[in-house]
């Protein structure tokens, strides 16, 4: 699999997975509105090749006043469900606008999911600001950035998460902003992590 890794995108074609499938129905409805995205965590190693299972996928979403999230809320439910509440005013005062995540699936399928919340720190609103793009198979989707998520997986410190962090960074280390990595890996505090499994 080639990658084309520039300033501006991530550009690269591979036969897809239904989780990839899944991902770009998804994140087509919210590129319709006009909604900012950036999806982060496990599936994008999955994307750029990791062999792993996940069932779902995490994906932070701007913050939004109740009318437009109505109107994201109607769209979505035309392919996909609500697996906590089918009530939308449930959803947006009782869930998403108190910091707690919503999950969506296909119509009667319980995974994969897409697991959204609005932002609920610092480095959210970053990843929310400064994703990057991914053009795959012509399809378009916005992941945080490398240089981010290798710190964070290896801050969340599973045995899963670190071996992400591993491949994350054995495939794009050549391509990497250092500095910017090592910043974060100082406001994570895992240098030492940092050092002990990737260095």
């Amino acid at each position: 699999m080639e990658i084309d890794f520039l300033d501006d995108e991530i550009k690269f074609e591979k036969e897809l997975s239904s989780l990839d499938k899944f991902v770009i129905d998804f994140v087509s409805l919210l590129d319709n509105l006009d909604i900012k995205y950036v999806i982060v965590s496990g599936y994008v190693s999955i994307l750029f090749g990791r062999n792993r299972s996940s069932e779902d996928i995490d994906l932070i979403i701007e913050k939004m006043e109740f009318i437009k999230f109505k109107e994201l809320w109607e769209k979505i439910q035309r392919d996909f469900e609500c697996l906590i509440t089918e009530d939308f005013e449930i959803a947006y005062n009782d869930y998403i606008n108190k910091n707690y995540s919503l999950r969506f699936s296909r119509k009667g399928e319980y995974i994969p999911n897409m697991e959204i919340k609005f932002p609920k720190n610092e480095l959210d609103l970053w990843s929310l600001n400064n994703s990057k793009l991914v053009i795959l198979n012509n399809h378009k989707m916005f992941i945080s950035q490398i240089e981010l998520q290798i710190p964070f997986k290896l801050f969340l410190g599973s045995e899963k998460d670190i071996e992400d962090a591993k491949y994350l960074y054995s495939l794009f280390k050549d391509k990497l902003n250092m500095e910017l990595l090592n910043e974060f890996n100082r406001k994570l505090k895992i240098v030492d992590l940092f050092n002990k499994y990737i260095k």
